[in-house]
C-alpha cells in the first residue's frame, strides 16, 4: 500500500525494520545510530509533548537547524498532530526570519544551537504568535528537546494521537516552504502530503536500487529537494548519515561508505576541480596518466556509443586513476542525483565513466520537487538534459518556450497570496515554471534558460546568460560569473575566479602568490582568464560573446545577499552591488 501522509513511511518503516539504523548524526566525534523503532517512539514521546503544551491541528511549528535526526522527528510529530510544518534556512537573515515566523503564525520554534538563538532573540519581540521555543542543544532561553521528550513521558496519549492521524487526509496542508526567491520577500509555498507524497512514490519506483543501502545527507532538510529525497530513503528503508558540516563531507563519505547522495552541481564543481588540482599536482608521468584519463572520461558517451577500444582504454583508466576516485567518495558511491542549478553536461560524463552514475533532475518548490529526472537504466538518461518526464506528471512547453506543468505535485498556492498565485497558476490548471526549455529525442527535457533572466542589448539581440554562464563556469579558473549587459551594446562579465585552482596554477608556474585582492589586477591572470573566456566565447553568435570583463575578489555568497540559499544569482543585488564595475566596463569602451 502506497504512504498518503508522511508520517505513515515512518509508521511503516518502523514495522517491517524496526532494528535497522534509520538516522545517524555526528556529534563530538562520535556516531550515534537511531534504529526505525527508536525514531517512532521519540516522535510519538514529542508528540505527547506537544499535545501537553496544547498543540492543535492547523498550527504552525518552524524548524531552524542543520541537518540531525532531531529535524525529522520534530517534522514527524508535529505532521502526526495535523499540525504543519515551517522549514526554515539558518543562514537566512533576522529580517526574512522575522517575515516569515509572522506571516506564516508560527506557533512552536524548534531551533538547534546558539548562534541561531541569538538571531532569533533579536527579533523575539516582532513576532508576538511564538508561544514555545525548544531547542535541539541547551539553552535557558527555551525548553530542550529532552524536557519535551519527558513531558511526553509522564503524559503519554497515543489514543489522542491515533485519532489526530486518523483524521489527516493525503490532501491537507503538510507545509509551508518559504521560497528564497531571486528578488522581493519569500513567498509561502503551499505543499500538502499528496503534493510531496506522490513524487516520493514515483520516485520509490524509479530508484530501487537506493532499497536498504546507506546514504548521505548534506543538503539542508529545509529545502524541497532534500526533504523530499529524505522521505524516498526512508520509503525505500534506507539508513540515512546526516554529514556533520559541508566542511567534513569528504571525511563522513570515507566514515560511512554510502550508495548515494544528493547534491547541487557547484558543490559537484569543486570536488571535480580538487581531484584536477591534485593530478596536476601529480609528478611526471603519472600527471600525464591522470589527464589521459580524464580526457577520455570527458569524451564518455551512454548506450555503448564509444566502442569496445574506447571501453577497453576505460578499464586501463579505472584501474589507473579511477578507481581512486570513487575510494574518495567512500568507496561504494554508485549515484549522485543532482538539481537545483543547471549541471555542466562534462561532469556527467566523466563521472559515470569513473563509475559513478550522476543523474541530474529538475523542478521547484511548487512542484515538491521533481518535474523530470535522469534515471539509471541508459534509455531513461541524456547527458545535457533533465532527464524525462515523472509517471504522473504532464509538461508542455508553451508558445514562449516557457515550461508549464500539471500533476499531483503542484501546489496548492502561496500562502496568503491569491494574487501571485493567480500569476503561475492559469485557468487550464497549468503551472508556469518560469524557466525555458525544449525537448529532445521526444522525451528528454533540457532548460535553456530562465524567462525572467533572457535581456536585450541596445542592438535588439537577445541574450539568454544562464547557459552561457554554465559554459564559462567550466573553465578550472571561473568559479562564478555573472553575464551582464541589458539595454548596451555588448554583453560583459563579473567574474569570480576559483582561487584555489588560481594559487595551484601559480605554484606549478613557480610563480609567487598573491592576495585575491592583488590577482584581481595581475596582468597575467587576467590574459590567461581572457583566454579562458574567449576560447568558450567561440561557442556562441558574435552578438552573445563576453567582450570584457571584470575580476572581483569575493566569491558570491549568501552571506553577502549575491546569492539564494540554493546558490542562484540574485542578479538585482549583483547589479547594485558591482553598478560602478559594471558601468566601468561601458564607459571604456
Amino acid at each position: 500500500m502506497r504512504a498518503s501522509r508522511n508520517f505513515d513511511l515512518l509508521l511503516e518503516y518502523a514495522a517491517q525494520y524496526p532494528d535497522r539504523s534509520m538516522l545517524a548524526g555526528k556529534s563530538k566525534g562520535q556516531w550515534t545510530e537511531y534504529s526505525a523503532q527508536t525514531c517512532l517512539d521519540t516522535v510519538n514521546l514529542l508528540s505527547y509533548g506537544l499535545l501537553n503544551l496544547g498543540f492543535e491541528p492547523g498550527d504552525r511549528a518552524a524548524i531552524i537547524s542543520f541537518n540531525r535526526p532531531e529535524w525529522n522527528w520534530a517534522d514527524y510529530a508535529v505532521s502526526q498532530l495535523g499540525g504543519i510544518t515551517v522549514p526554515m534556512y539558518p543562514t537566512a537573515s533576522a529580517d526574512d526570519q522575522a517575515y516569515i515566523l509572522n506571516d506564516a503564525q508560527v506557533k512552536i520554534l524548534f531551533i538547534e544551537k546558539e548562534e541561531f538563538i541569538q538571531k532569533w532573540l533579536s527579533i523575539k519581540d516582532q513576532v508576538p504568535s511564538i508561544q514555545r521555543v525548544i531547542t535541539f542543544e541547551s539553552h535557558a532561553e527555551g525548553l530542550h528537546l529532552s524536557e519535551l521528550i519527558s513531558i511526553g513521558k509522564s503524559n503519554p496519549d497515543p489514543q489522542t494521537v491515533e485519532l489526530r492521524r486518523s483524521h489527516i487526509r493525503t490532501e491537507d496542508l503538510m507545509t509551508l516552504i518559504y521560497t528564497s526567491g531571486t528578488t522581493g520577500r519569500p513567498k509561502g509555498v503551499m505543499l500538502s502530503h499528496q503534493n510531496i507524497l506522490s513524487n516520493v512514490n514515483t520516485c520509490t519506483d524509479l530508484f530501487p536500487m537506493f532499497q536498504d543501502k546507506k546514504v548521505l545527507s548534506f543538503l539542508p532538510l529545509c529545502h524541497i529537494f532534500e526533504r523530499m529525497v529524505g522521505y524516498l530513503y526512508v520509503s525505500l528503508r534506507a539508513s540515512i548519515f546526516y554529514a556533520e558540516s559541508m566542511e567534513t563531507i569528504g571525511e563522513n563519505l570515507k566514515e560511512i561508505h554510502p550508495y548515494a547522495f544528493t547534491t547541487v552541481p557547484r558543490l559537484l564543481e569543486k570536488v571535480y576541480d580538487k581531484i584536477v588540482a591534485a593530478g596536476r599536482a601529480k609528478p611526471q608521468p603519472i600527471r600525464a596518466i591522470f589527464f589521459w584519463a580524464l580526457k577520455l572520461g570527458h569524451a564518455y558517451e551512454l548506450h555503448g556509443k564509444n566502442g569496445a577500444w574506447y571501453h577497453f582504454k576505460l578499464k586501463i583508466a579505472d584501474a589507473l586513476v579511477f578507481k581512486k576516485w570513487r575510494a574518495a567518495l567512500g568507496g561504494e558511491a554508485e549515484v549522485i542525483v543532482t538539481g537545483a542549478a543547471a549541471l555542466q553536461p562534462r561532469l556527467a560524463r566523466v563521472f559515470t565513466a569513473a563509475g559513478i552514475s550522476v543523474l541530474e533532475g529538475y523542478g521547484l518548490t511548487e512542484t515538491s520537487p521533481v518535474i523530470t529526472v535522469n534515471q539509471m537504466p541508459h534509455s531513461g538518461r541524456m547527458f545535457g538534459s533533465v532527464g524525462p518526464v515523472i509517471d504522473g506528471v504532464q509538461v508542455k512547453i508553451a508558445e514562449d518556450g516557457e515550461i508549464l506543468c500539471k500533476g499531483p505535485n503542484v501546489m496548492t498556492g502561496y500562502y496568503n497570496k491569491p494574487d501571485a498565485t493567480a500569476e503561475v497558476m492559469d485557468a487550464d490548471g497549468w503551472f508556469h515554471t518560469g524557466d525555458i526549455g525544449e525537448f529532445r529525442e521526444g522525451k528528454f527535457l533540457a532548460i535553456t534558460d530562465r524567462k525572467k533572466e533572457v535581456f536585450k542589448t541596445s542592438g535588439g539581440k537577445y541574450i539568454a546568460p544562464q547557459p552561457m554562464e554554465n559554459a564559462f563556469k567550466e573553465s578550472p579558473f571561473i568559479e562564478q560569473i555573472m553575464v551582464v549587459g541589458p539595454d548596451r551594446n555588448f554583453p560583459s562579465a563579473l567574474v569570480s575566479p576559483a582561487w584555489e585552482h588560481v594559487e595551484s596554477w601559480l605554484k606549478h608556474k613557480g610563480l609567487p602568490l598573491k592576495s585575491p585582492e592583488e590577482l584581481v589586477n595581475d596582468a597575467l591572470l587576467r590574459t590567461k582568464i581572457e583566454k579562458e573566456i574567449q576560447r568558450i566565447n567561440q561557442r556562441f553568435g558574435q552578438w552573445e560573446q563576453v567582450k570584457k570583463f571584470v575580476l572581483v575578489p569575493r566569491p558570491f555568497s549568501i552571506e553577502g545577499g549575491e546569492l539564494t540559499p540554493t546558490l542562484k544569482l540574485r542578479r538585482k543585488t549583483l547589479y547594485t552591488s558591482y553598478a560602478d564595475e559594471i558601468e566601468s566596463m561601458y564607459s571604456k569602451a
